[in-house]
Protein backbone atom coordinates (compact mmCIF):
# COMPACT_ATOMS: atom_id res chain seq x y z
CA UNK A 1 0.00 0.00 0.00
CA UNK A 2 1.28 3.74 -0.85
CA UNK A 3 1.22 6.76 1.13
CA UNK A 4 -1.42 9.24 0.02
CA UNK A 5 -0.02 11.49 -2.70
CA UNK A 6 0.48 15.12 -2.18
CA UNK A 7 -1.84 15.84 -5.25
CA UNK A 8 -4.89 13.62 -3.18
CA UNK A 9 -4.06 15.66 0.07
CA UNK A 10 -5.38 18.37 -2.48
CA UNK A 11 -8.44 19.81 -3.37
CA UNK A 12 -11.53 20.71 -0.57
CA UNK A 13 -9.85 23.90 0.85
CA UNK A 14 -7.30 22.11 2.87
CA UNK A 15 -6.65 23.55 5.26
CA UNK A 16 -6.41 26.83 3.62
CA UNK A 17 -8.85 30.04 3.65
CA UNK A 18 -12.25 30.61 5.35
CA UNK A 19 -14.51 28.23 7.60
CA UNK A 20 -16.10 25.46 4.77
CA UNK A 21 -19.42 25.79 3.31
CA UNK A 22 -20.50 22.55 5.21
CA UNK A 23 -18.84 23.49 8.20
CA UNK A 24 -20.76 23.45 11.47
CA UNK A 25 -20.75 27.57 12.15
CA UNK A 26 -20.58 28.70 16.00
CA UNK A 27 -22.93 31.67 15.14
CA UNK A 28 -25.28 29.74 13.75
CA UNK A 29 -25.69 27.32 16.53
CA UNK A 30 -29.03 25.59 17.64
CA UNK A 31 -28.48 26.82 21.31
CA UNK A 32 -28.63 24.99 24.42
CA UNK A 33 -31.27 23.29 26.44
CA UNK A 34 -31.20 25.89 29.11
CA UNK A 35 -31.17 29.79 27.34
CA UNK A 36 -27.83 31.53 28.23
CA UNK A 37 -26.70 34.71 27.30
CA UNK A 38 -23.41 34.26 24.64
CA UNK A 39 -20.15 34.94 25.78
CA UNK A 40 -18.18 38.32 24.69
CA UNK A 41 -15.30 36.27 24.27
CA UNK A 42 -15.41 32.93 23.10
CA UNK A 43 -17.47 30.94 20.67
CA UNK A 44 -19.76 28.70 21.57
CA UNK A 45 -18.30 25.50 20.67
CA UNK A 46 -15.00 26.98 22.46
CA UNK A 47 -17.24 27.42 25.84
CA UNK A 48 -18.60 24.00 25.45
CA UNK A 49 -14.71 22.84 24.81
CA UNK A 50 -13.71 24.42 28.09
CA UNK A 51 -16.73 23.47 29.95
CA UNK A 52 -15.96 19.74 29.09
CA UNK A 53 -12.07 20.06 30.24
CA UNK A 54 -13.21 21.88 33.35
CA UNK A 55 -15.51 19.18 35.00
CA UNK A 56 -15.27 16.38 37.40
CA UNK A 57 -15.69 13.69 34.70
CA UNK A 58 -12.80 14.72 32.53
CA UNK A 59 -10.57 14.66 36.02
CA UNK A 60 -11.77 11.29 36.65
CA UNK A 61 -10.47 9.82 33.19
CA UNK A 62 -6.74 10.37 35.01
CA UNK A 63 -7.38 6.95 36.71
CA UNK A 64 -9.96 4.91 34.49
CA UNK A 65 -8.44 1.79 32.37
CA UNK A 66 -8.23 2.03 28.71
CA UNK A 67 -6.06 -1.01 28.54
CA UNK A 68 -3.80 -1.62 31.34
CA UNK A 69 -4.54 -0.74 34.52
CA UNK A 70 -2.90 1.99 36.80
CA UNK A 71 -0.82 -0.69 39.33
CA UNK A 72 1.16 -1.48 36.11
CA UNK A 73 3.17 1.52 35.19
CA UNK A 74 2.86 5.21 34.63
CA UNK A 75 3.78 5.12 30.97
CA UNK A 76 0.58 2.96 30.04
CA UNK A 77 -2.31 5.13 28.45
CA UNK A 78 -5.31 5.98 30.64
CA UNK A 79 -8.51 7.62 29.36
CA UNK A 80 -7.77 11.08 29.97
CA UNK A 81 -4.08 10.42 27.90
CA UNK A 82 -6.01 8.62 24.80
CA UNK A 83 -8.77 11.34 24.84
CA UNK A 84 -6.01 14.06 24.53
CA UNK A 85 -4.06 12.25 21.90
CA UNK A 86 -7.88 11.76 20.02
CA UNK A 87 -8.61 15.05 20.05
CA UNK A 88 -5.49 16.47 19.00
CA UNK A 89 -5.75 14.33 15.64
CA UNK A 90 -9.83 15.17 15.59
CA UNK A 91 -8.30 19.09 15.76
CA UNK A 92 -5.46 18.33 12.83
CA UNK A 93 -8.62 16.49 10.88
CA UNK A 94 -11.03 19.44 10.86
CA UNK A 95 -7.98 21.92 9.94
CA UNK A 96 -7.50 19.97 7.19
CA UNK A 97 -11.07 20.72 6.02
CA UNK A 98 -11.75 23.94 7.24
CA UNK A 99 -14.19 22.78 9.96
CA UNK A 100 -14.54 24.15 13.04
CA UNK A 101 -11.64 22.75 15.32
CA UNK A 102 -13.09 23.42 18.79
CA UNK A 103 -16.15 21.93 18.02
CA UNK A 104 -14.74 18.74 17.23
CA UNK A 105 -11.87 19.00 19.68
CA UNK A 106 -15.10 19.44 22.30
CA UNK A 107 -16.85 16.15 20.78
CA UNK A 108 -13.52 14.23 21.08
CA UNK A 109 -12.95 15.36 24.71
CA UNK A 110 -16.37 13.99 26.00
CA UNK A 111 -16.45 10.91 23.67
CA UNK A 112 -15.20 8.75 26.88
CA UNK A 113 -17.06 10.60 29.52
CA UNK A 114 -19.30 7.71 30.55
CA UNK A 115 -16.70 4.66 30.57
CA UNK A 116 -16.80 2.77 33.84
CA UNK A 117 -13.92 2.14 35.82
CA UNK A 118 -11.53 -1.16 34.57
CA UNK A 119 -12.40 -0.19 30.58
CA UNK A 120 -14.62 -2.03 28.96
CA UNK A 121 -14.56 -4.88 31.28
CA UNK A 122 -16.83 -2.38 34.04
CA UNK A 123 -19.04 -1.50 31.13
CA UNK A 124 -19.98 -5.16 30.46
CA UNK A 125 -20.52 -5.97 34.11
CA UNK A 126 -22.49 -3.08 34.47
CA UNK A 127 -25.08 -3.87 31.44
CA UNK A 128 -25.27 -7.22 32.87
CA UNK A 129 -26.20 -5.87 36.53
CA UNK A 130 -28.69 -3.39 34.79
CA UNK A 131 -30.51 -5.95 32.52
CA UNK A 132 -34.03 -6.03 34.14
CA UNK A 133 -33.77 -2.03 34.55
CA UNK A 134 -32.50 -1.07 30.67
CA UNK A 135 -29.34 -2.14 30.63
CA UNK A 136 -26.21 0.12 30.49
CA UNK A 137 -24.85 1.74 27.45
CA UNK A 138 -21.34 4.40 28.02
CA UNK A 139 -22.65 6.79 25.35
CA UNK A 140 -25.90 7.17 26.88
CA UNK A 141 -24.08 7.01 30.38
CA UNK A 142 -22.22 10.31 28.86
CA UNK A 143 -25.19 12.26 27.87
CA UNK A 144 -26.35 11.40 31.00
CA UNK A 145 -23.09 12.76 32.99
CA UNK A 146 -22.89 16.24 30.55
CA UNK A 147 -26.78 16.43 30.78
CA UNK A 148 -27.51 15.49 34.73
CA UNK A 149 -24.85 14.17 36.39
CA UNK A 150 -22.18 17.01 36.83
CA UNK A 151 -22.62 19.28 39.25
CA UNK A 152 -21.29 22.59 38.83
CA UNK A 153 -23.71 25.07 37.48
CA UNK A 154 -26.02 27.57 39.83
CA UNK A 155 -28.75 27.46 37.37
CA UNK A 156 -29.05 23.68 35.77
CA UNK A 157 -27.43 20.60 36.22
CA UNK A 158 -25.42 19.39 33.62
CA UNK A 159 -22.69 21.25 31.53
CA UNK A 160 -25.68 22.79 29.53
CA UNK A 161 -23.48 21.91 26.05
CA UNK A 162 -24.94 22.90 22.52
CA UNK A 163 -27.24 21.09 20.78
CA UNK A 164 -24.62 20.31 18.41
CA UNK A 165 -21.75 18.86 20.96
CA UNK A 166 -24.93 16.84 22.37
CA UNK A 167 -25.43 15.45 18.94
CA UNK A 168 -22.16 14.63 18.16
CA UNK A 169 -21.93 13.00 21.48
CA UNK A 170 -24.44 10.83 20.63
CA UNK A 171 -24.16 9.79 17.14
CA UNK A 172 -20.60 10.21 16.48
CA UNK A 173 -20.58 6.67 15.30
CA UNK A 174 -23.57 7.32 12.58
CA UNK A 175 -27.57 7.52 13.30
CA UNK A 176 -29.63 5.66 16.23
CA UNK A 177 -32.76 5.39 14.34
CA UNK A 178 -33.04 3.81 10.68
CA UNK A 179 -35.08 6.79 9.44
CA UNK A 180 -37.27 4.55 7.12
CA UNK A 181 -38.14 1.74 10.20
CA UNK A 182 -37.68 3.67 12.87
CA UNK A 183 -35.59 0.81 14.59
CA UNK A 184 -32.67 0.73 16.28
CA UNK A 185 -29.53 0.92 13.97
CA UNK A 186 -27.54 -1.08 16.60
CA UNK A 187 -30.16 -2.98 18.57
CA UNK A 188 -32.85 -0.48 20.91
CA UNK A 189 -31.86 2.58 21.34
CA UNK A 190 -31.24 3.32 25.37
CA UNK A 191 -33.77 4.68 27.27
CA UNK A 192 -31.17 7.68 28.62
CA UNK A 193 -30.97 8.89 24.99
CA UNK A 194 -34.80 8.17 23.89
CA UNK A 195 -35.98 10.20 27.32
CA UNK A 196 -33.70 13.01 26.26
CA UNK A 197 -34.38 13.21 23.02
CA UNK A 198 -38.28 13.59 23.92
CA UNK A 199 -37.40 17.01 25.72
CA UNK A 200 -34.43 17.74 22.80
CA UNK A 201 -34.28 16.49 19.91
CA UNK A 202 -30.91 15.25 18.56
CA UNK A 203 -32.59 14.08 15.72
CA UNK A 204 -30.67 10.65 16.07
CA UNK A 205 -31.78 9.19 12.60
CA UNK A 206 -29.68 11.08 10.86
CA UNK A 207 -26.23 11.68 10.48
CA UNK A 208 -23.80 13.75 12.97
CA UNK A 209 -21.95 16.65 11.33
CA UNK A 210 -18.55 16.90 9.94
CA UNK A 211 -16.42 17.48 12.95
CA UNK A 212 -18.37 14.61 15.04
CA UNK A 213 -17.45 12.10 12.71
CA UNK A 214 -13.97 13.17 12.28
CA UNK A 215 -13.75 12.75 16.39
CA UNK A 216 -15.10 9.16 15.81
CA UNK A 217 -12.56 8.05 13.31
CA UNK A 218 -9.71 9.88 15.34
CA UNK A 219 -10.59 7.54 18.31
CA UNK A 220 -10.24 4.34 15.49
CA UNK A 221 -6.66 5.80 15.05
CA UNK A 222 -5.56 7.10 18.20
CA UNK A 223 -6.53 3.43 19.97
CA UNK A 224 -5.40 1.53 16.81
CA UNK A 225 -2.05 2.82 17.10
CA UNK A 226 -1.39 4.11 20.38
CA UNK A 227 -2.08 0.63 21.42
CA UNK A 228 0.26 -1.29 19.70
CA UNK A 229 2.66 0.95 21.36
CA UNK A 230 1.64 0.16 24.65
CA UNK A 231 1.35 -3.25 23.77
CA UNK A 232 5.17 -3.16 23.02
CA UNK A 233 6.15 -2.19 26.67
CA UNK A 234 4.23 -4.44 28.33
CA UNK A 235 6.08 -7.29 25.87
CA UNK A 236 2.71 -8.84 25.08
CA UNK A 237 2.95 -8.00 21.39
CA UNK A 238 6.74 -7.94 19.62
CA UNK A 239 7.97 -6.80 16.16
CA UNK A 240 7.95 -10.15 14.63
CA UNK A 241 4.19 -10.59 15.88
CA UNK A 242 3.51 -7.18 14.22
CA UNK A 243 4.90 -8.41 10.70
CA UNK A 244 1.88 -10.46 10.77
CA UNK A 245 -0.24 -7.28 9.93
CA UNK A 246 0.29 -6.01 6.30
CA UNK A 247 0.12 -2.63 7.32
CA UNK A 248 2.28 -2.82 10.62
CA UNK A 249 4.95 -4.62 8.54
CA UNK A 250 4.46 -2.27 5.57
CA UNK A 251 5.76 0.09 8.16
CA UNK A 252 8.25 -1.72 9.52
CA UNK A 253 9.89 -2.39 6.95
CA UNK A 254 10.07 1.48 5.96
CA UNK A 255 11.45 2.11 9.29
CA UNK A 256 14.02 -0.58 9.52
CA UNK A 257 14.76 0.61 5.84
CA UNK A 258 15.83 4.17 7.03
CA UNK A 259 17.17 3.52 10.24
CA UNK A 260 18.85 -0.04 10.70
CA UNK A 261 19.71 -0.79 13.80
CA UNK A 262 17.63 1.78 15.65
CA UNK A 263 16.85 0.61 19.62
CA UNK A 264 13.74 -0.97 20.15
CA UNK A 265 12.46 1.73 21.87
CA UNK A 266 12.59 4.34 18.86
CA UNK A 267 11.42 1.63 16.64
CA UNK A 268 8.50 1.17 18.07
CA UNK A 269 7.68 4.94 18.45
CA UNK A 270 8.91 5.51 14.91
CA UNK A 271 6.22 2.65 13.53
CA UNK A 272 3.34 4.08 15.87
CA UNK A 273 3.83 7.56 14.40
CA UNK A 274 4.16 6.77 10.84
CA UNK A 275 1.20 4.18 11.17
CA UNK A 276 -0.74 7.39 12.80
CA UNK A 277 0.40 9.40 9.89
CA UNK A 278 -0.75 6.86 7.33
CA UNK A 279 -4.25 6.31 8.57
CA UNK A 280 -4.64 10.29 9.06
CA UNK A 281 -3.41 10.96 5.48
CA UNK A 282 -6.00 8.24 4.05
CA UNK A 283 -8.83 9.26 6.00
CA UNK A 284 -7.74 13.18 4.25
CA UNK A 285 -7.45 11.27 0.90
CA UNK A 286 -10.92 9.32 1.06
CA UNK A 287 -13.17 12.17 3.12
CA UNK A 288 -12.23 14.52 0.01
CA UNK A 289 -13.53 11.71 -2.44
CA UNK A 290 -16.38 11.38 -0.67
CA UNK A 291 -17.28 15.28 -0.21
CA UNK A 292 -16.41 16.25 -3.79
CA UNK A 293 -19.35 12.91 -4.57
CA UNK A 294 -22.28 14.95 -3.08
CA UNK A 295 -21.01 18.37 -2.78
CA UNK A 296 -22.31 19.63 0.33
CA UNK A 297 -23.42 23.60 0.08
CA UNK A 298 -24.03 23.29 3.93
CA UNK A 299 -24.05 21.75 7.15
CA UNK A 300 -27.27 20.34 6.87
CA UNK A 301 -26.21 18.14 3.54
CA UNK A 302 -23.97 16.60 5.79
CA UNK A 303 -26.72 15.46 8.38
CA UNK A 304 -28.44 14.33 5.20
CA UNK A 305 -26.15 12.79 3.35
CA UNK A 306 -27.26 8.87 3.82
CA UNK A 307 -23.71 8.03 5.18
CA UNK A 308 -20.71 9.31 6.91
CA UNK A 309 -18.03 11.14 4.62
CA UNK A 310 -15.54 10.81 7.02
CA UNK A 311 -14.08 7.11 6.17
CA UNK A 312 -10.99 5.23 5.47
CA UNK A 313 -10.53 4.27 1.74
CA UNK A 314 -11.65 0.94 0.96
CA UNK A 315 -7.77 -0.40 1.11
CA UNK A 316 -7.36 0.91 4.44
CA UNK A 317 -10.81 -0.30 6.55
CA UNK A 318 -9.73 -3.71 5.44
CA UNK A 319 -6.53 -3.30 6.80
CA UNK A 320 -7.56 -1.39 9.85
CA UNK A 321 -9.99 -4.30 10.02
CA UNK A 322 -7.14 -6.66 9.90
CA UNK A 323 -4.89 -4.87 12.60
CA UNK A 324 -8.44 -4.81 15.30
CA UNK A 325 -8.24 -8.30 14.84
CA UNK A 326 -4.75 -8.81 15.50
CA UNK A 327 -5.19 -6.58 18.50
CA UNK A 328 -8.14 -8.35 19.90
CA UNK A 329 -6.42 -11.94 19.38
CA UNK A 330 -2.61 -11.05 20.46
CA UNK A 331 -3.24 -8.26 23.55
CA UNK A 332 -7.33 -7.72 24.55
CA UNK A 333 -7.74 -11.49 24.87
CA UNK A 334 -4.29 -12.09 26.16
CA UNK A 335 -4.19 -14.76 29.51
CA UNK A 336 -2.42 -11.68 31.27
CA UNK A 337 -4.90 -9.29 30.62
CA UNK A 338 -7.92 -11.45 31.15
CA UNK A 339 -6.97 -12.63 34.37
CA UNK A 340 -7.12 -8.72 35.47
CA UNK A 341 -10.57 -8.52 33.85
CA UNK A 342 -11.73 -11.74 35.19
CA UNK A 343 -10.67 -9.84 38.80
CA UNK A 344 -12.04 -6.54 37.90
CA UNK A 345 -15.41 -8.25 37.06
CA UNK A 346 -15.41 -9.56 40.35
CA UNK A 347 -15.08 -5.96 41.97
CA UNK A 348 -17.46 -4.26 39.88
CA UNK A 349 -20.33 -6.91 40.32
CA UNK A 350 -19.97 -6.91 44.10
CA UNK A 351 -20.45 -3.44 44.33
CA UNK A 352 -23.01 -3.70 42.36
CA UNK A 353 -25.19 -6.01 44.40
CA UNK A 354 -23.87 -4.25 48.06
CA UNK A 355 -25.16 -0.93 47.25
CA UNK A 356 -28.44 -2.38 45.65
CA UNK A 357 -28.84 -4.25 49.18
CA UNK A 358 -27.96 -1.51 50.98
CA UNK A 359 -27.71 2.29 49.07
CA UNK A 360 -27.36 4.46 51.98
CA UNK A 361 -23.25 3.16 51.86
CA UNK A 362 -23.04 5.01 48.75
CA UNK A 363 -23.05 7.68 51.26
CA UNK A 364 -23.18 11.35 50.25
CA UNK A 365 -25.63 12.96 48.03
CA UNK A 366 -25.85 8.86 45.86
CA UNK A 367 -28.46 8.00 49.36
CA UNK A 368 -30.43 10.80 49.43
CA UNK A 369 -33.94 10.15 49.21
CA UNK A 370 -33.54 6.78 48.68
CA UNK A 371 -37.26 5.67 50.03
CA UNK A 372 -38.41 7.49 47.19
CA UNK A 373 -37.17 5.54 44.70
CA UNK A 374 -38.48 2.20 42.93
CA UNK A 375 -35.86 -0.54 41.93
CA UNK A 376 -35.23 0.50 38.45
CA UNK A 377 -35.06 4.09 39.75
CA UNK A 378 -32.46 2.77 42.84
CA UNK A 379 -30.62 0.78 40.26
CA UNK A 380 -29.76 3.77 37.93
CA UNK A 381 -28.55 5.71 40.66
CA UNK A 382 -26.01 3.06 41.63
CA UNK A 383 -25.39 2.54 38.34
CA UNK A 384 -24.40 6.04 38.05
CA UNK A 385 -22.35 5.79 41.16
CA UNK A 386 -20.30 3.02 39.81
CA UNK A 387 -19.67 4.12 36.83
CA UNK A 388 -18.18 7.35 38.05
CA UNK A 389 -15.62 5.71 40.05
CA UNK A 390 -12.40 5.90 38.82
CA UNK A 391 -10.39 2.08 38.63
CA UNK A 392 -8.42 3.29 42.45
CA UNK A 393 -12.07 3.89 44.22
CA UNK A 394 -13.34 1.02 42.90
CA UNK A 395 -10.98 -0.69 44.68
CA UNK A 396 -11.08 1.24 47.60
CA UNK A 397 -14.78 1.26 47.81
CA UNK A 398 -14.15 -2.88 47.56
CA UNK A 399 -12.13 -3.32 50.38
CA UNK A 400 -14.32 -0.93 52.18
CA UNK A 401 -16.91 -3.22 52.15
CA UNK A 402 -15.48 -6.49 51.85
CA UNK A 403 -13.00 -8.45 54.10
CA UNK A 404 -10.57 -9.36 50.37
CA UNK A 405 -10.10 -7.36 47.01
CA UNK A 406 -8.42 -8.69 44.22
CA UNK A 407 -5.57 -6.94 43.36
CA UNK A 408 -5.63 -6.80 40.12
CA UNK A 409 -2.59 -8.64 39.29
Amino acid sequence: MRPVSDETLQGIGFGLGERAVFATDPARSRGRFYDESRSRTRTEFQRDRDRIIHSTAFRRLKHKTQVFFSHEGDHYRTRLTHTIEVSQIARALARAFRLDEDLAEAVALVHDFGHTPFGHTGEDVLDECMGGFGGFDHNAQALRVVTKLERRYAEFDGLNLTWETLEGLVKHNGPLLDAATGQGTHGPVPGTILNYCALHDLEIDRYAGLEAQLAAISDDIAYNTHDIDDGLRAGLLTFDMLREGALPREILEEVDSRYPGLDENRRGHETTRRLITRMVEDVIGQTRLNLEAIRPASVQDVYGAGRTLATFSPEMAALEKELKSFMFANMYRHPSVMRVRAQAEDIVRDLFAAFMAQPERMGGIWAAQLPQLDEPALARRVADYLAGMTDTFAQAEHRRLFDRTPELL
